[in-house]
């Protein structure tokens, strides 16, 4: 897997979208072949991803929003790698 540089803006590819799913219980990730249910930590990555945000910017406010969480830096970058990877998210 490639680490994603800090400085990449993540979008969702088209006909990608994170939702809420009430009968799911959880957040999900839709796309024309199907829906991942995604666990508490991919969504609160995912909610940030708006295509005007920097990958440095998402891990900051994670940070910031989670300060008992240590070391997200290598966690949040391995999880965009892996979005990247399976072609949920495309850099700009």
């Amino acid at each position: 897997m490639n680490t994603p540089s800090l400085t990449v803006v993540p979008m969702f590819r088209p006909g990608y979208r994170m939702q809420w799913e009430p009968v799911q219980d959880c957040h999900v990730l839709l796309y024309p072949e199907g829906m991942v249910k995604l666990n508490d930590s991919a969504a609160e990555i995912l909610k940030r991803v708006d295509g005007q945000r920097s990958v440095n910017e998402i891990i900051a406010e994670l940070q910031a929003s989670f300060p008992s969480a240590s070391e997200l830096d290598a966690d949040v970058l391995a999880f965009i790698g892996e979005a990247h990877e399976q072609h949920w998210i495309r850099f700009r």
